[in-house]
């Protein structure tokens, strides 16, 4: 009863994942790669047929398998997660936030996000 209630919150937690990845496909704000990584953990501790289910999808798939397999990120795709990010961070603290502090934090994070990007691999398309 444990194990069957665990794996099913595992589930319903990829789910999730997977909805919010597809939200993100065509709303900039929404990162798709990310959500949809931590779905692909969720199904693999939930069900071996959710994870083989979300590999294999036509349009979900290659996210995942492009990440896990080392081959990296599209570089259209890279180039516009930087760009995002910069724009929405640089926004939010000239904008919303009045705490130099802040403002700082955002700015080392952004900078942590690019650089981890810029060190992934390019897939060549």
């Amino acid at each position: 009863m444990l194990d069957t209630a665990r794996k099913g919150f595992w589930v319903a937690l990829g789910t999730l994942f997977v909805a919010l990845g597809i939200i993100g496909i065509p709303l900039p704000l929404l990162p798709t790669t990310p959500f949809l990584l931590a779905a692909a953990a969720c199904y693999l501790r939930g069900s071996e047929r959710m994870h083989r289910w979300l590999l294999t999808h036509r349009w979900l798939g290659p996210y995942v398998r492009n990440y896990l397999e080392g081959r990296g990120i599209p570089l259209r795709t890279k180039a516009l997660a930087i760009a995002l990010l910069w724009l929405t961070i640089t926004t939010s603290a000239l904008f919303f936030l009045h705490h130099w502090a802040l403002r700082l934090i955002l700015f080392i994070i952004a900078i942590g996000v690019t650089t981890h990007l810029l060190l992934m691999k390019t897939l060549r398309e």
